[in-house]
């Protein structure tokens, strides 16, 4: 029995569509008010911390599950979608919630931390992940 796109999918990238799903919510829901975010720009760290943490776990789990490197799905998979996800949330977080705002600098912090896993992703991770 073969499997569905979606299901192959899922098979080889668990631990990043579990991300996805987790920066989706964390992005949409009402963040309890802390001293860190009296901290300027601290929640800049935060993004690029989320997308360099999501985006080297897609990196991963791809090197991983492929004996072979694919360009131009590695540069969609793991470069646009994240941006676009990026953009996607920041103007849901605009127009769509009450509690939150979209912010065009998270964007910007978003695609740096992308950015930055495909460098990790591309000259780093290489070396720990074996060949099949």
């Amino acid at each position: 029995m073969s499997l569905t796109p979606v299901k192959r999918f899922l098979r080889k990238y668990p631990v990043s569509t579990l991300c996805v799903v987790v920066i989706w919510y964390l992005c949409l829901f009402r963040p309890p008010h802390t001293r860190l975010s009296e901290i300027t720009n601290f929640d800049k760290v935060v993004h690029i911390t989320m997308y360099l943490g999501m985006c080297s776990i897609i990196w991963w789990e791809y090197l991983r599950s492929h004996t072979s490197r694919n360009r131009h799905k590695l540069f969609w998979l793991a470069i646009v979608a994240p941006i676009a996800m990026s953009g996607l949330i920041e103007l849901a977080q605009a127009y769509l919630t009450t509690n939150r705002s979209g912010d065009w600098i998270d964007f910007a912090a978003n695609s740096i931390g992308v950015l930055l896993a495909a460098l990790l992703g591309l000259f780093v991770l290489p070396r720990f992940i074996q060949k099949k």
